[in-house]
């Protein structure tokens, strides 16, 4: 008996570190959303921050509706949300799941009338999805020849400039070698099903969107872990063509060689990153302001997600960057456009950054899946 409940409590311990990584567990501070200390956030001077919608259980990827119908996935609770604001007060008052504990349905995508949502190995579509939002029923599997790795599994979708559904395949791993469709960004034609890799070299992607001048593709890469707390840098990366290879696992945030798969690699022969993050800080979500709520000198700027560190002695990320680009596409600058999700002086945190999103008022969208909250920043009165 006593043989036994040691195997138990083995069995749970490991169960709990798989959910909770080890290293520097995170801690709410908030009971309810009515709770949520907004005062703790900085914001540029005539910013303001506020809920646009709470208990949004696990909120990650977001998506807008030509009609304001926002769509948020889910990674760890498997669902997928419609929210709708139906009297105009910028607050969510209807929502509809759609899907139910599926698996990992981290990304989704709108087009023609469709929402298309992402699970590990494939691609489902809701078709017409706007006209039953109440009664949804089951989607259509549209591709299922995804690798059905869980690890670097979800996926980030969006739809590129020619029409086509991206999708990246991460790393199954930390750092290794592995076979051509992992560590890739792909591209899904959906009427000849017919899928190609476009990007090689890119650990793990979870959000990626396009140059609204040039339509180059732009996206975010997570920095491998085990290489202590300030190595290496997350990356911002810019493809201003196909079949790049952006270093992984051999050469990260440009300049370090991998002590083990570096070895008789040149980091000169990959793309280096447009932009070197801080070590750790889980960039997801970016997007380039399209808007007119904000100040000019936002427009067309890089907007990223920072979800933050698991496994670094002090945290790193938590925050909204901003990667300032000049006229011929080169990184400037990188600073925070919103922090305070994290208490540097105790390193407890209170909200994680995924995805942003911008409403047809230029108003910008954050989701947060740790404080199960998406939030709406506007500029002036």
């Amino acid at each position: 008996m006593r043989f036994l409940f040691i195997a138990l409590l083995v069995l749970v311990t490991s169960c709990k570190s798989a959910i909770n990584p080890p290293g520097n567990p995170l801690k709410k501070v908030q009971d309810s959303p009515d709770e949520l200390p907004f005062n703790t956030l900085n914001l540029p001077e005539g910013f303001k921050i506020e809920a646009y919608a709470t208990e949004v259980d696990n909120a990650r990827s977001m998506c807008l509706a030509p009609d304001g119908t926002l769509f948020v996935s889910t990674r760890g609770a498997g669902n997928v949300y419609a929210l709708r604001d139906t009297d105009g007060d910028f607050k969510v008052d209807q929502k509809f799941t759609l899907l139910d504990e599926k698996e990992m349905p981290n990304g989704v995508a709108f087009k023609d009338g469709d929402l298309y949502v992402a699970e590990v190995s494939r691609i489902l579509k809701f078709e017409n999805i706007l006209s039953k939002l109440d009664a949804p029923g089951e989607p259509t599997v549209v591709y299922d020849k995804f690798p059905t790795d869980t690890h670097h599994g979800w996926k980030f979708i969006d739809f590129g400039p020619d029409g086509k559904l991206y999708v990246p395949v991460g790393a199954p791993c930390n750092i290794c070698e592995s076979d051509e469709i992992y560590a890739s960004l792909t591209r899904l034609d959906l009427e000849t099903k017919n899928l190609e890799i476009v990007q090689h070299g890119i650990r793990n992607t979870v959000g990626f969107t396009w140059d609204p001048e040039t339509k180059d593709l732009w996206f975010t890469d997570n920095g491998r872990d085990m290489m202590g707390d300030d190595m290496p840098g997350c990356e911002l990366n810019h493809a201003a063509a196909e079949q790049l290879h952006f270093g992984y696992p051999y050469c990260h945030q440009g300049d370090v060689l991998d002590d083990k798969f570096g070895e008789g690699k040149n980091c000169g022969d990959y793309v280096a990153p447009a932009q070197t993050l801080g070590a750790h800080v889980a960039p997801l979500g970016l997007e380039f302001y399209k808007g007119s709520m904000f100040p000019s000198t936002f427009k067309n700027q890089i907007f990223i997600a920072e979800h933050g560190s698991w496994n670094r002695s002090k945290k790193s990320g938590y925050r909204v960057m901003m990667v300032e680009l000049d006229e011929n596409k080169k990184a400037t600058s990188y600073k925070p456009f919103i922090d305070g999700w994290l208490d540097q002086s105790t390193d407890e945190v209170w909200g994680r950054p995924v995805d942003v999103e911008w409403m047809a008022d230029g108003s910008m969208l954050v989701s947060d899946d740790y404080a199960n909250a998406i939030y709406r920043v506007t500029y002036g009165d």
